[in-house]
């Protein structure tokens, strides 16, 4: 029987995989298993499939997010949409279910773009893809369709499906710099995923987005690099049969167990997620969730204990550092126009009203729809100053979100917040327009107005800080991208012209991106 001992000591075995990469000892090691994973390579590309398997509609496609949403909001699919990744279930499900002779042109192609990616990631066998990622310089507002984390990055992956098992096996480099000396393993994306009645059971790295922004989410985003995880969560998400738990209608819940390993001050620190979203009405969306830091270096550990004490003033000081958070989305039609509404609220200490430390985000969508295309328009603000009490925006706490008096890593991993990409007490309002075009291509225009860190985020607490700047900058900038799915390949280009940037760069920048997935 696993208990959270040994499933904690595996998931410190499963982090040893980013630490090659220094020293002729390891050198030996990555060529001595960079030799067995090409063979496997090899041996995959014979059979190989020309599509990526995933039981998951994952992270990253803003063009496949934005026709789940369209359909959401057109009333065609009644499902979780805000808890990433989705299972691919009961969307497959509900689309085989719904006649949609009855919907305008642009609802009716974007469910069979849904249904495409659906067969296309649950077809059963071996594949192969490569992807290559380069830039002079990443993009400080990195939302929910984020590209590269660094300069350049490449995987080789490899991936395996069947009815209840799902595999992927991604390997290959991360560099900050091209000069190299910061290139890291990059196993992001690997993941054994088995069926166990209607539950998923997933170790791996893993990218989650719990929310309903666009371009951040609070707590818990793709923003960090995933970290080594093993985690739980429902396969189905419909509504139970229960009828005691009926009333919740479509709901999913997600638990996850992680191990936060690179370079940190407090060593063996483990971190966990849990969320529950339910849909009591339709349209109407809601989600509660909760993540810790526990243990490391200088901590008691004793996670059964601490995971139930909530208890956090100047009397009783907490052992763990937990965020909460709560979202709600509405999502509906005026006339022949859908739209969605969204709030997030989180929580850096435990009560939920008053001292609760609370970042904010709000925003709205809607799709416009022509023919059979359909204009995506949203507007999102989002601001980690957090104030003393939940709504007491002209009472505020400097420095409070994503940091913590005893963690003093906070809530980062690898050096990025795992939530919003702009850290602690920063401000960022968005417009961003989007619509696809023939043949699949998809066109996205964004503008930011950023405003990372303030003055007062080290007065009290030398050690809270803001992990994108060294010093508070205001930062306009506006991006285009383009997708450009071709025979066996995806190509992603981004333009992006800023007029400053984080200290201790600064002057105008112009910067170029370009991703490709090669399927073979």
């Amino acid at each position: 029987m696993l208990t959270l001992p040994i499933i904690c000591s595996l998931l410190q075995k499963l982090s040893m995989v980013e630490s090659w990469g220094a020293g002729s000892r390891s050198k030996m090691r990555i060529a001595y298993h960079g030799r067995k994973i090409l063979l496997a390579a090899i041996a995959a590309l014979l059979t190989a499939v020309p599509a990526m398997a995933s039981p998951w509609a994952e992270v990253g496609d803003n063009q496949l997010r934005s026709d789940i949403a369209l359909l959401e909001a057109s009333g065609v699919i009644d499902n979780i949409t805000t808890h990433w990744p989705l299972p691919w279930n009961s969307l497959v499900a509900q689309l085989q279910n719904n006649a949609l002779t009855s919907q305008p042109a642009a609802v009716r192609a974007a469910a069979q773009r849904v249904m495409g990616h659906a067969r296309s990631e649950n077809r059963p066998g071996l594949s192969a893809s490569l992807y290559l990622d380069a830039t002079n310089q990443p993009s400080v507002v990195y939302g929910f369709d984020g590209m590269g984390r660094g300069d350049g990055s490449a995987q080789m992956i490899l991936s395996y499906s069947s009815e209840e098992t799902s595999a992927r096996l991604a390997l290959g480099g991360i560099s900050q710099t091209f000069q190299g000396k910061t290139t890291r393993i990059m196993p992001e994306g690997t993941y054994f995923a088995q069926k166990l009645d209607n539950a998923l059971i997933y170790g791996g790295w893993m990218s989650h987005w719990w929310g309903p922004g666009w371009i951040s989410a609070l707590q818990l985003s793709n923003n960090a690099r995933p970290m080594p995880q093993i985690g739980i969560q429902r396969l189905d998400t419909s509504a139970s049969k229960w009828p005691i738990l009926s009333w919740l209608g479509p709901w999913q819940v997600e638990f996850l167990l992680g191990y936060m390993d690179g370079p940190r001050i407090q060593k063996d620190t483990f971190y966990n997620a849990l969320r529950f979203t339910f849909q009591p009405v339709s349209g109407l969306e809601i989600g509660l969730s909760r993540t810790q830091q526990f243990c490391g270096e200088g901590h008691p550990c004793a996670p059964i204990r601490d995971y139930f004490s909530f208890a956090n003033d100047m009397s009783v000081m907490n052992r763990t550092n937990d965020q909460g958070q709560i979202d709600i989305k509405y999502s509906g039609a005026l006339g022949r126009t859908p739209f969605e509404i969204y709030i997030q609220l989180m929580n850096e200490d435990s009560s939920p009203f008053t001292r609760s430390g609370t970042s904010h985000l709000f925003g709205g969508t809607l799709f416009l729809m022509t023919a059979d295309r359909t204009l995506r328009l949203t507007a999102e603000y989002t601001d980690s100053i957090p104030t003393v009490d939940i709504f007491s925006f002209g009472s505020v706490i400097h420095g409070f979100s994503y940091n913590n008096y005893s963690y003093l890593d906070g809530m980062r991993y690898r050096g990025r917040s795992l939530g919003f990409s702009l850290d602690s007490d920063s401000r960022l309002l968005s417009l961003q327009g989007s619509w696809s075009g023939d043949t699949g291509r998809f066109y996205q225009l964004s503008f930011h107005h950023a405003t990372i860190s303030h003055p007062q985020i080290a007065s009290d607490i030398l050690s809270f800080y803001n992990s994108v700047t060294a010093a508070p900058v205001t930062v306009n900038m506006g991006e285009a991208r383009v997708t450009l799915p071709m025979r066996g390949f995806r190509l992603d280009l981004a333009a992006r012209l800023q007029d400053d940037q984080p200290r201790p760069q600064r002057g105008f920048l112009a910067s170029f991106e370009a991703a490709v997935t090669i399927n073979f």
